[in-house]
């Protein structure tokens, strides 16, 4: 009868326990190479003369930070898209993976905190603007989502709104900052709702 030594039992199961590390860390890895859901155009506040443009899902950052968030979105987990019409309305998608719901919870509560701050951080850096801003409330979505209007216009040119969504699955957070000309009396504050929602509803956390 041939009996198998406490050795080669040991290595045996070391081999499995190796295989099964490779397996998990594989997984791991794929899933953190592949892009979280995202919005299409259509999900967007319909546009009255002009349909919307999606740009590709691509990883990193937009080479231009969504306005009011220039430096706090990490480049690490990130994912963009860009949106367009034939006119002055666009909008931006940013979707961020982080090391945990921990993690991620402390980045949108950043996200929002400069949002929120947004305005006022405006007017010290521009002389003669004017700004203002304002807190749509919270929507009841996964773990969470919060929206944020904010006007900008200085002397001579354009005015400008910008709608913000903030939300998290999970670990993962996303923002989609939608802009156009015009004040906060000209946001499509409950379709942008609406695109926040199913924003974070679009998650692979």
């Amino acid at each position: 009868m041939f009996r198998r030594s406490g050795t080669a039992t040991t290595l045996t199961t070391a081999l499995v326990a190796a295989a099964a590390a490779l397996v998990l860390t594989a997984s791991t890895s794929a899933a953190a190479a592949t892009a979280p859901g995202f919005l299409a155009g259509a999900d967007l506040p319909p546009h009255p003369s002009s349909p919307w443009y999606a740009g590709a899902v691509t990883k990193g950052l937009p080479e231009s930070a969504p306005f009011c968030l220039e430096g706090v979105l990490p480049a690490a987990g990130s994912w963009h898209r860009v949106f367009g019409t034939e006119y002055d309305t666009g909008a931006v998608q940013v979707s961020v993976r982080s090391a945990s719901p921990a993690a991620a919870a402390k980045l949108a509560g950043t996200l929002e905190r400069k949002v929120a701050a947004c305005a006022a951080d405006w007017l010290r850096t521009t002389p003669g603007g004017t700004a203002s801003w304002q807190d749509y409330g919270t929507l009841p979505v996964e773990e969470g989502a919060h929206v944020y209007g904010v006007h900008t216009s200085i002397p001579e040119s354009e005015p400008g709104v910008h709608l913000f969504g903030i939300g998290r699955d999970g670990a993962t957070v996303t923002v989609v900052q939608w802009g156009q000309m015009g004040d906060l009396s000209h946001a499509p504050v409950a379709d942008f709702e609406k695109t926040t929602t199913k924003a974070v509803h679009k998650l692979n956390p």
